[in-house]
């Protein structure tokens, strides 16, 4: 009997899988921002004025002593300090060479500077070595000569952490280094770096990279990690990363993550938006629709509905606001994402043709307003739900301007003011009718209103005041005046009221108070009628929505004695 194992009968079911090989392990992985770092200038996308000018610095033997990069995150500020080392110690691939704008990357300065380890290249953390002792360490070091390079180069980032006492200490050994060290600062807050550190160095402003440039980068990156992705996600990450190149590389990583294990290894735009929290375009759209339809419950339940997918309320805003100005950009033919698709581009156009500048430009101010609100809030979904109705019934009315025309020419109907005018000046004259030409003017033609203008124009005003203010009318006949007793009409209004009607109309007339409540007085009916026409403007739409967008707004009387919204 043969005891090989081969010979064995092997049992149903006990089959081992074979164990695959272990793949050859090629080192940690190194995420794309440090894989794909800048190692000539050539590389350095977006800051070609910068390269231009060092370049010729270099070629003409012009460098200055002290260099300050600023810009904001990730736009390449500590790789340019990288770059700029290497540029001036590379001694070529012979080692005979001298500072070049474009160093070889193969000699041994070049290599050490971009593994880091060269000893003449110094890179400090102001971050974490704040103090004047780091500086002094600096300032007792740079006296000795570089080690093994042209130049020793002290790279500072984040340079506006130092302390005052550290950038005083700092400041003559600035100003007058010894010609073998080069100063290579960045930092992000260039406002925060003292002047007179300013006038000492070189500044370079680098700029943010456009999203076009950001969507070149990453598309070759891509295809360099052998990655498929639709052109939208690469879209959606590089306006994401906001101008950013570090950013930008780092939400892509995460794309690619994501891809690997949803998309089949293709990146895809609908994971880059649910995968940064974007809300969806097609959603949005829908939002804004309902909202310039008036549809108050139709955007309440599109807004619940996106709540319930994971969508934060203020990236509902957020997103209301880019269709907005998209919408407003396209008015003026400048609006151009490429992320777009062919039905969206189509409906931001039709929007474009139907709205105006003024409902844009007030929706813009209203989400504007609302944004911040819904990002403070304790509870996100009540206020987009109140910014929404909000700006349902107030984006789209006219403007104060726009509202005082329509009431002037009838668009919106102005309430006639039937009562009689207050008793002052011109303004008795036009509500009273026209004055009398001539001081005689006959009894028969006078009515209550033209008594209380004829008294206010001929100086008797105490007696007009108490005629518009007191006198409920009784009777009132040629020669006759009959008035309801009240007590601010004393006994002695009668005779003097009939003296100043004899003198003004030529005629004896009999006044005296009779009995009876009387009708109101010229001011009791001016009161009631502006009342009355208060009451029936509030009830006028374009009114009733203008005051339930603004609620401290009030309704004023202007000197035309016409009533209009005043916020």
């Amino acid at each position: 009997m043969d005891d090989s194992a081969d010979d064995e009968p092997t049992m149903p079911g006990m089959d081992l899988p074979e164990t695959p090989a272990p793949a050859a392990s090629s080192g940690p992985y190194r995420v794309l921002a440090r894989k794909y770092r800048p190692q000539t200038f050539a590389e350095l996308i977006g800051q070609d004025a910068m390269v231009k000018t060092l370049g010729n610095a270099i070629a003409r033997d012009r460098l200055a002593h002290a260099f300050l990069m600023t810009g904001v995150r990730g736009v390449g500020k500590t790789s340019t300090a990288r770059l700029i080392a290497k540029a001036l110690n590379c001694i070529g691939p012979d080692g005979q060479g001298g500072p070049t704008i474009d160093p070889c990357g193969v000699c041994e300065p070049c290599r050490a500077i971009t593994e880091g380890r060269h000893i003449d290249v110094i890179e400090m953390d102001a971050a974490s070595n704040t103090g004047v002792d780091d500086v002094r360490e600096i300032i007792e070091a740079v006296r000795y000569a570089a080690v093994s390079a042209r130049y020793k180069i002290y790279i500072i980032d984040e340079v506006h952490m130092l302390s005052r006492n550290a950038f005083n200490a700092l400041l003559k050994t600035l100003e007058e280094p010894p010609p073998h060290v080069k100063f290579l600062f960045a930092t992000t807050e260039v406002n925060k770096v003292p002047v007179t550190v300013l006038s000492r160095c070189q500044r370079f402003d680098l700029r943010r990279i456009t999203p076009d440039m950001l969507f070149a980068h990453f598309s070759a990156i891509l295809q360099k990690e052998g990655v498929e992705a639709e052109a939208p996600a690469i879209w959606l990450i590089a306006n994401a990363a906001e101008g950013s190149v570090r950013d930008g590389l780092s939400i892509l990583d995460q794309a690619i993550a994501h891809a690997d294990l949803d998309g089949g290894g293709r990146i895809g735009a609908d994971q880059v938006r649910t995968m940064l929290g974007l809300s969806d375009r097609t959603a949005i759209a829908q939002l804004m629709a309902a909202i310039l339809e008036g549809d108050s419950g139709g955007a309440i339940d599109l807004a619940r509905a996106q709540y319930a997918l994971g969508i934060e309320p203020v990236a509902m805003v957020r997103g209301l606001m880019d269709l907005t100005h998209a919408v407003t950009l396209a008015k003026v033919s400048r609006h151009d994402d490429p992320a777009l698709a062919a039905s969206d581009r189509e409906r931001i156009g039709d929007w474009a043709k139907k709205l105006g500048f003024a409902p844009l430009n007030r929706l813009w101010q209203l989400l504007l307003k609302g944004h911040d609100e819904v990002l403070r809030a304790t509870n996100p979904l009540e206020h987009l739900e109140m910014l929404l109705l909000r700006v349902i019934y107030a984006a789209s009315l006219p403007d104060p301007g726009e509202l005082a025309k329509l009431l002037e020419s009838g668009g919106v109907p102005a309430m006639p003011l039937g009562a009689p005018p207050a008793p002052t000046g011109r303004e008795s004259a036009a509500a009273a009718g026209p004055v009398p030409e001539s001081a005689e003017t006959p009894a028969s033609a006078l009515t209550i209103a033209q008594i209380h203008q004829l008294l206010e124009s001929t100086g008797h005003h105490q007696l007009a005041r108490q005629v518009y203010d007191d006198l409920k009318l009784v009777e009132l006949e040629p020669g006759l005046l009959v008035y309801a007793p009240v007590p601010a009409l004393d006994g002695d209004f009668a005779r003097r009221l009939g003296e100043a009607l004899l003198a003004q109309t030529g005629s004896r007339w009999q006044v005296r108070s009779g009995e009876g409540e009387g009708r109101p007085s010229l001011g009791q009916m001016r009161a009631a009628k502006l009342a009355d026409n208060e009451s029936r403007i509030r009830e006028l739409p374009v009114v009733k929505a203008a005051l339930a967008a603004f609620p401290d707004a009030r309704l004023v009387e202007d000197d035309a004695n016409h009533q209009r919204l005043n916020p």
